[in-house]
């Protein structure tokens, strides 16, 4: 699910080692033709599941270098580097596990039950399947991760909630500890 067509396939054989190197996962890769081809590249700290904008540049930076050498692309292209988002698509099944408890949207490449998209909580895997407490249902459906085609969070206000802590954390944590060397003077009328 990080691709879909074989230009993506190839596009990430060459992102994966770059991105690695540099610390960052690759979460999705989608080229988009027309006049003028998009490369959309969502990548991720490894280390926190963070992406910002400096980051986005530095990775932007090293794989234009890349693709300048590799030339995986005939003609002009556009690369866009991002975030995944709070919306972020789910493409691998570490993804299921580590957004267990988050409402998510499940696109199949089948019909399963009359239809192909489902909408639950995700409750982590089985295996090779993907369980999801899916809505207006009693029991925890088991999907098959091979048979889904796309699938993504969907953004509630626990979702904002969590993202918005997690950068919080980040942020306090990179803060420079400052200790005064200076002695308390007591006040006048302090006794």
């Amino acid at each position: 699910m990080k691709t879909k067509t074989n230009m993506d396939e190839r596009i990430l054989a060459i992102a994966v080692p770059v991105a690695k190197d540099m610390g960052y996962g690759i979460v999705r890769i989608r080229v988009q033709g027309g006049n003028r081809s998009v490369v959309q590249i969502m990548a991720e700290r490894l280390s926190d599941g963070l992406m910002n904008v400096a980051d986005c540049a530095q990775l932007s930076r090293a794989l234009s270098s890349t693709f300048e050498v590799e030339d995986p692309i005939d003609g002009a292209y556009v690369l866009e580097v991002s975030s995944p988002g709070l919306d972020r698509p789910l493409t691998d099944m570490k993804h299921f596990e580590q957004y267990s408890g988050q409402l998510a949207r499940l696109e199949l490449d089948r019909f399963v039950e009359g239809r192909k998209r489902f909408r639950g909580i995700l409750a982590g895997v089985d295996g090779d399947n993907v369980a999801i407490d899916l809505d207006k249902e009693d029991e925890t459906a088991l999907i098959p991760f091979a048979w889904i085609s796309e699938a993504k969070l969907l953004i509630t206000d626990e979702v904002i909630t969590k993202g918005q802590k997690k950068a919080l954390n980040k942020k306090s944590s990179k803060k420079p500890n400052k200790k005064s060397n200076k002695k308390k003077s007591s006040q006048k009328g302090d006794t």
